[in-house]
């Protein structure tokens, strides 16, 4: 046995080897073998590389987040931000400046949006007819009206979002400074996980959840959209039992004898503790999945007895499992950008909101009815918005083009103030012309929420501290905050 450990690679024995622990639990692992191609970069605060749950550094409100993630541009002006003055002006020239993604269709004639607005709830809050349950839920949620990337383009956008530069790639997404900093309080699931969809990865693939220049530890693990979630995480017959407690018991005296040769590389001992994990995600990953033990009422709520729900119902209660398990950061994407509506959005945006619309509040009723969402942070929302003029001809087949001026999302839980709105767009809903929110706002605010200080929160990359902002102006935008963030003077202390 010695003999062969001295002559095989890991990877080769990997490779040859049948652990039961499956292809998702290794790609997730096996990420960590890239960390030896070059000298790793060190995180200037000196966390250990490594997932254990760490102390925020102040008094966190929320202890995990489930974003989900409306790839394409939701239309604002149809959904979440009522403008009577775009209805009253339908088919009239619109006289502001307006920059276009498809030239080729430019038009200037205001489109009023087809729906209908209402009031809802105690706080009143204005809800298009295409979103019945998010209506429902309205004194629960925070509407942002005033989100601004000022890019119209889909991948500069999601890139801002997530990684907190606008277009650029190989930085860290916010659920990776997240893990990096707090770790998880799971210990037998992957801290950070993501919810694909059927239809394949979102526009922009794998950006959206990568560790960047962070080791691939912090990144996202990927969850099948079918069943099974996660393949061959049975074992075989063969190696159940004793066979592959030897197996993992081998695999790891190879680490460590490859931790001796190469002392004070705390990457090796991160790897080391992820193959551990893998073993005992083969009984808590089961269980995570398995939602067919929920109460049919459950089922029912997310939509699960319906065929046009069930999909995304399955995975927003998953993703109300993995939190209840410890699991910190959860991500749900849409294959493709199914929201981008440039035309038909008669027909097209009526589609996409039956589909997402009643699970998305069923994530928000379960994890209040459970007393989670005190402690949870969900967020709902797109990487851009809609023009307020139509797309081509002013038509039953309309659309509308990109809108990155100003658009809207919500979020609800974990320090958010629940039934209010908070910014403005224009009179038409073109640009944010009240209290502006810019994706390096939103993520200030949700590491606030974690219990961090996105201006402190560092890590050592390319000879230099980078941060999430990379030094672009941020803020924590306290108006939709249950309780104010600390002065400058208390955060400095």
């Amino acid at each position: 046995m010695s003999h062969q450990a001295d002559g095989m690679s890991r990877r080769q024995l990997l490779n040859r080897s049948a652990f039961g622990v499956g292809s998702f639990a290794l790609a997730h692992l096996l990420q960590h073998d890239r960390l030896l191609a070059a000298e790793p970069s060190k995180p200037v605060e000196n966390l250990p590389l490594n997932l254990q749950a760490r102390r925020p550094t102040f008094q966190p409100q929320t202890t995990s987040m489930i974003s989900m993630f409306m790839h394409g541009g939701p239309s604002h002006v149809d959904l979440l931000d009522p403008k009577p003055e775009l209805t009253a002006s339908n088919g009239k020239e619109y006289g502001g400046d307006v920059h276009y993604s498809f030239v080729n269709r430019a038009s200037k004639k205001l489109f009023g949006s087809p729906w209908q607005f209402k009031k809802h709830g105690q706080a009143g809050t204005d809800v298009s007819e295409l979103l019945p349950h998010i209506a429902g839920i309205v004194d629960d949620i925070c509407v942002v009206r005033s989100m601004h990337t000022g890019h119209n383009g889909h991948e500069v956008s999601i890139r801002y979002f997530q990684g907190g530069i606008a277009g650029v790639t190989g930085r860290p997404t916010l659920g990776a400074w997240v893990v990096y900093a707090l770790g998880t309080e799971s210990q037998d699931l992957p801290a950070y996980m993501v919810l694909s969809d059927p239809g394949g990865h979102p526009v922009d693939g794998t950006h959206n959840w990568s560790s960047g220049f962070m080791p691939p530890l912090y990144q996202g693990t990927v969850l099948r959209p079918q069943e099974p979630r996660i393949l061959n995480l049975d074992p075989p017959a063969s190696l159940r039992g004793e066979p592959q407690r030897e197996n993992l018991e081998f695999l790891t005296a190879l680490n460590r004898r490859h931790l001796q040769r190469h002392p004070g590389e705390s990457d090796l001992e991160s790897r080391i503790s992820s193959y551990e994990l893998a073993a005992r995600m083969q009984i808590a990953a089961k269980d995570v999945l398995d939602v067919s033990k929920e109460p049919d009422y459950i089922k029912k709520m997310y939509g699960l007895d319906q065929d046009h729900t069930r999909e995304y119902g399955t995975r927003c209660l998953i993703a109300r499992r993995l939190v209840e398990r410890g699991v910190r950061f959860v991500q749900l994407f849409l294959g493709g950008q199914p929201w981008d509506t440039h035309n038909n959005i008669r027909t097209a945006l009526p589609s996409i909101c039956r589909r997402t619309d009643q699970p998305a509040a069923a994530l928000v009723r379960d994890l209040k009815q459970r007393g989670m969402l005190d402690t949870t942070l969900v967020h709902w929302g797109g990487e851009i918005g809609r023009l307020p003029v139509c797309e081509g001809d002013l038509n039953a087949a309309s659309g509308r083009d990109h809108n990155g001026q100003g658009f809207s999302i919500w979020m609800a839980g974990g320090g958010i103030r629940p039934g209010m709105t908070y910014g403005q767009t224009d009179e038409v809903g073109h640009k944010a012309a009240v209290d502006v929110v810019t994706p390096n706002d939103y993520q200030a605010t949700v590491l606030h929420l974690m219990g961090l200080d996105h201006e402190k929160l560092v890590y050592r990359s390319n000879g230099r501290e980078q941060r999430i902002a990379d030094g672009r102006p941020s803020r924590i935008v306290s108006g939709i905050l249950t309780q104010a963030p600390p002065t400058s003077e208390a955060r400095n202390a």
